[in-house]
């Protein structure tokens, strides 16, 4: 095997090498570094994204920004701040000098200070709070303080642990390969640092939208000048007969810890329902040695969202690792060791995993007197019916740019991204939320990743192979491109969602 040497770039490396538009990643001193060109400039930044490591190099650079290819996080080249959700920290910038036909990286340029916050639409709110502890609300404390602003900030969470990252839950912490410490998405001490009152265990139970004061379980008020509703969605749950405490769903960091510690002990368990998150612990279940059986409702796993191809391809793998399918069927009941189905069989289960979806937890907006349809009503600014009130995140449904339509999509890239763009608009940038949806999952080390959004498609379209995992889905209605799904073809995932952007700015 050849050993490739990274590039010196403080020694220097030719103008030739570096395409206009282009990337390459070498090393200066003990640090990997991405050296990028657009036209006469150039840019070194920190080689990897700083969410799951994703090389920068492999990833896409559209203006002066760069994309990565993992979860399409997003960069400035220039001041290496993070544009786009999931990652959360910035890259660190490198000065570059030019000397004749080569180009030279010298010394890391310290942060750049933060400027204060300043409001396009008069004065900023003298205070923000923020109902619910996930990606959204998260991105939005901290994108209010990477603004400038210096307001207090308070996230009130009905959650038992602060901000964690919860795509994880059913993939590799499930699965026994991520320890606890990857779960926290910040440590302790950022929200101390930053002034972010994080209250957990706070359950907000009444919204006063003219007092501007909202109540939670444990008796006590909270008053605010902005607020931020990112309370979620539940779990959709089933009335089982015999289940009791057998009956588990995966939502929260303590689902996933309970659901985790009780496979360790089981032997066969029974998934009920084919959504992302039901196939994502069948296969997690399945790494542990865990015997799953998968009961749904669908006629092939994922059919409805991905189509008959990527369906028949995802019931094929799982089959391969011994997953064993009852498809258009589900469980009516729990007799002692039995899971009876609807079509009259029995399914061994020491204990039931419910994914059959989630409804957006929408109850205290609605109380409140806010715009509610199939989700909390916003406009393009992600404001609600009642101004200085804004939503993100599962419950949020916004006017889609490119549809034309009110849609609301539950994945938590999308809700990240949603609480960033919430948290400028509460500081009065009205910047029109625009981002094309993104969302992965992971079963058996196979990542399919999908961008837009196609409820509906009269034609897909499949170029390259599915048996080899190296292919691209195109969803069309009308000969318009909706959302393109990939298999190993992660460069044309992010050349995808970068031209549904161009498409509406």
């Amino acid at each position: 095997m050849v050993k490739v040497i990274a590039p010196d770039f403080a020694s220097g490396v030719a103008v030739a090498e570096v395409p206009d538009g282009g990337m390459i990643q070498g090393k200066v001193g003990d640090e990997e570094v991405l050296l990028a060109r657009r036209g006469a400039e150039f840019f070194a930044v920190g080689a990897q994204c700083t969410h799951y490591g994703g090389p920068l190099a492999k990833g896409l650079m559209v203006g002066d920004d760069v994309h990565c290819p993992l979860h399409h996080a997003c960069f400035s080249l220039r001041t290496g701040a993070v544009l786009r959700p999931p990652a959360l920290d910035p890259i660190s910038c490198w000065r570059v000098e030019r000397s004749g036909a080569k180009v030279f990286v010298r010394e890391k340029l310290p942060a750049p200070a933060r400027a204060p916050a300043v409001s396009t639409s008069g004065p900023l709110p003298t205070s923000v709070l923020i109902v619910g502890g996930g990606g959204a609300g998260l991105s939005a404390a901290a994108t209010l303080r990477s603004e400038g602003y210096d307001g207090p900030v308070t996230i009130l969470s009905a959650d038992d642990s602060p901000p964690y990252d919860r795509p994880n839950l059913s993939k590799e912490y499930l699965a026994g390969t991520a320890p606890d410490e990857w779960l926290p998405l910040r440590p302790a001490e950022y929200y101390t640092d930053r002034r972010i009152e994080l209250a957990l265990n706070t359950r907000v139970t009444s919204l006063d939208v003219r007092q501007k004061r909202v109540q939670t379980e444990n008796g006590r008020s909270y008053d605010f000048d902005r607020l931020l509703l990112a309370t979620g969605a539940d779990p959709v749950r089933l009335p089982l007969p015999g289940a009791d405490s057998r009956a588990f769903y995966l939502r929260s960091y303590a689902d996933s810890r309970a659901l985790a510690a009780r496979a360790a002990a089981a032997k066969q368990v029974v998934v009920v329902g084919g959504s992302f998150i039901a196939l994502e612990v069948a296969a997690s279940l399945r790494e542990r040695g865990v015997a799953v059986d998968v009961v749904a409702r669908e006629r092939l796993p994922l059919e409805r969202v991905l189509g008959a191809e990527i369906g028949q391809f995802v019931r094929g793998l799982h089959e391969s690792h011994g997953v064993v399918f009852h498809l258009q069927d589900t469980v009516t009941r729990l007799e002692g060791r039995k899971a009876v189905l609807e079509s009259g069989g029995t399914v061994e289960a020491d204990f039931l995993v419910l994914g059959v979806g989630v409804r957006p937890a929408v109850v205290l907006a609605e109380q409140a007197g806010l715009k509610v349809d199939q989700g909390v009503v916003v406009n393009e600014y992600l404001e609600t019916s009642v101004p200085g009130i804004f939503a993100a995140g599962d419950i949020a449904r916004w006017p889609d740019v490119r549809s034309k339509e009110l849609v609301r999509i539950e994945h938590w890239v999308v809700a990240e991204r949603q609480g960033q763009a919430a948290a400028r608009n509460i500081l009065g940038r009205g910047e029109r939320f625009d981002a094309v949806p993104f969302f992965w999952t992971r079963q058996f080390g196979v990542s399919i990743k999908y961008v837009g959004h196609a409820p509906q498609w009269d034609a897909i379209e499949l170029s390259g192979s599915l048996e080899a995992k190296d292919c691209a889905v195109t969803y069309k209605r009308a000969g318009r491109t909706l959302a393109v799904a990939t298999i190993s073809r992660d460069l044309q995932s992010l050349q995808a969602e970068a031209a549904m952007e161009a498409n509406v700015r």
